[in-house]
């Protein structure tokens, strides 16, 4: 065997499975093919593009036709697919910028616009309520003759535009909280719609003026309800909480049951965009540098069972050996096992 290393040198490897171009770092190729798996996200570009284009169409029509008809329901449905809108072309620029290359000043690349993307997203809808809320209170106190068969009309058109444009990002939501975030608010637009419908006929079979104001309520009710996960979700990944797909007392219990790891400490996990996550960790092993098949193997493993793409270890011989980190030490910390396990 050959000699140990000494304690004090710390012996790092920076593992990014899913690259594939071929450069070296710290003596370690970058470009592991093995698992046949790309982290770029897929592309959304032309959902939404067609999907802003809709609804760009749609708030326009929904916005004259509401202040026609003397709908609050449907201005507030159209200020809220505004705001969607806006949310949709914040989310797409995101999904655009995450596609750029890490640059010197920016070397994780820009794969945290989408979580800016989300948060955005979900603070608007939030301020869009108080506005839907104070109109709607007015005009309980006061109610107002609205043209119900308009409402109907217009709002039924919602329903399909909105429902095609969620349709157009369902298959991305479950695992993206940028996409997530757009379907959300087309299905609850969509929800929002056939509200309004209901609202018409009721006011064209009852002549209840009141049905108007009370669905806008209904509404704002609606849009809090959806936005409030995406909010909580969005918030988490902006403070680099670890992502909620993710158990961290697994995935440290799964590092320190690697061979030749008596401890492990200093463990980080958060996420470098909506889809991309990063993990760091040292890992106390005394029979010194394990070589590069075992920082395959366990870069395989954060992969395979834990989506953790970017991980980067630290190897120490002794448990006493200082981290320079200062507090940051404490993170993840573990108590030195009493035996090896052995994957």
């Amino acid at each position: 065997m050959s000699e140990a290393p000494d304690p004090r040198e710390d012996r790092r490897s920076d593992r990014h499975d899913g690259h594939d171009d071929g450069h070296d770092h710290a003596g370690h190729n970058h470009g592991s093919g093995s698992h046949g798996h790309s982290h770029a996200p897929k592309d959304f570009g032309f959902a939404f593009a067609l999907g802003a284009g809709l609804n760009i169409g749609f708030v326009l029509i929904e916005a004259i036709a509401g202040f026609f008809a003397n709908s609050m329901a449907l201005v507030a449905d159209a200020g809220h697919n505004f705001g969607d809108v806006l949310g949709l072309l914040m989310a797409w620029g995101a999904s655009v910028l995450v596609k750029r290359r890490p640059t010197l000043s920016f070397t994780y690349g820009f794969g945290s616009s989408t979580i800016l993307a989300a948060l955005a997203n979900a603070v608007l809808l939030l301020v869009a309520v108080g506005a839907i809320v104070l109109e709607a209170v007015q005009r309980l106190i006061e109610p107002a003759p609205v043209a119900g068969g308009m409402m109907i009309v217009v709002a039924f058109a919602g329903v399909l535009v909105n429902g095609f444009t969620a349709w157009l990002f369902a298959s991305g939501g479950e695992r993206d909280v940028n996409i997530r975030g757009a379907y959300l608010h087309m299905m609850a637009d969509a929800a929002v719609s056939l509200g309004v419908v209901i609202a018409g006929i009721t006011v064209l079979l009852t002549g209840w003026y009141w049905v108007d104001p009370i669905v806008s309520l209904i509404i704002a009710a609606v849009i809090v309800w959806s936005t409030w996960g995406l909010l909580q979700d969005s918030m988490r990944l902006a403070m680099h909480g670890v992502p909620g797909n993710i158990d961290a007392a697994d995935v440290q219990n799964r590092l320190q049951q690697l061979p030749g790891v008596v401890s492990i400490h200093d463990l980080h996990i958060w996420p470098m965009s909506t889809t991309e996550t990063a993990l760091t960790c040292h890992l106390v092993m005394p029979d010194g540098h394990p070589g590069d098949a075992f920082i395959e193997m366990a870069a395989k493993m954060l992969h395979d069972q834990f989506e953790i793409r970017h991980a980067t270890l630290q190897f120490e011989v002794s448990s006493d050996a200082p981290c320079g980190l200062g507090a940051g030490c404490t993170a993840g910390s573990s108590t030195p096992a009493t035996h090896n396990a052995h994957a």
